[in-house]
């Protein structure tokens, strides 16, 4: 940057209402971009903000925390708007009665599985314990699995990081995933990412249909209190299967 532009960037990076706008900038042109494309999975609007945010952080050399400070406030609106997903699914009510024990079981194969095969790999190729923690509570919502790792000694950073990625994976791929598997029920492919990918996949699932949104919403919330739940309890065994 040119001194003069320099000066200004080093005057508005001490303002924490920066990483506010710059957060809600590159969302807004991630998600122009993603309209372009005919809402494409692969033009994900989380994705290219990420990008775009990091790019900016890189370039200009501001410090995480520095950006984080003003991004928080987005951060905050998590935790109501995962509350607010309970609207879409009291229509759903009827359907959810008739499929409670499937969805039970789904649950706690889906639970299980996503922390199993995570600190199962991330074994396998000699991650650290901290980093092993971190990698378990990968399918939950951000807000909760952060608290996870954070109590269980892990590393919530590391787990973010993790969590987003789980997500927009999961967004991005998983369309393709239910038509080789031939899985066509707008319930079972919303529960499925809701439990798999969290926010990001109940964000996609809610622009294929209401019904679809209003199962992965479900299946976020209980995901995420059944793993606070158990990963404490079965964190020793899990770690006795795997050697560690």
């Amino acid at each position: 940057m040119s001194p003069r532009l320099d000066e200004i960037w080093v005057y508005l990076s001490t303002t924490p209402l920066l990483g506010l706008t710059l957060t809600l900038l590159a969302y807004q042109g991630a998600f122009w971009l993603y309209k372009r494309c005919g809402f494409h999975p692969l033009a994900n609007p989380v994705l290219i903000s990420v990008v775009i945010l990091a790019g900016i952080l890189l370039a200009t050399g501001m410090p995480y925390q520095r950006y984080f400070d003003g991004a928080q406030f987005v951060h905050f609106l998590l935790g109501p708007a995962t509350v607010a997903l309970a609207i879409p699914l009291y229509a759903q009510w009827p359907r959810l009665k008739a499929m409670a024990l499937p969805l039970c079981i789904a649950l706690v194969v889906g639970s299980l599985t996503a922390a199993l095969s995570a600190y199962g790999l991330g074994a396998l190729f000699g991650a650290s314990r901290e980093s092993l923690i971190s990698l378990a509570p990968k399918s939950v919502t951000t807000p909760i699995a952060m608290g996870i790792a954070e109590r269980l000694g892990g590393l919530p950073s590391l787990t973010a990081v993790l969590v987003i990625t789980t997500g927009i994976l999961g967004a991005v791929g998983a369309r393709y995933l239910y038509r080789l598997l031939r899985i066509h029920d707008p319930a079972v492919r919303g529960f499925a990412i809701g439990i798999a990918s969290h926010g990001i996949g109940t964000a996609r699932a809610f622009q294929v249909s209401e019904q679809t949104g209003a199962f992965a919403a479900l299946a976020m919330g209980l995901n995420g209190l059944a793993t606070a739940v158990s990963l404490p309890w079965i964190l020793p065994w899990i770690e006795r299967l795997f050697g560690e």
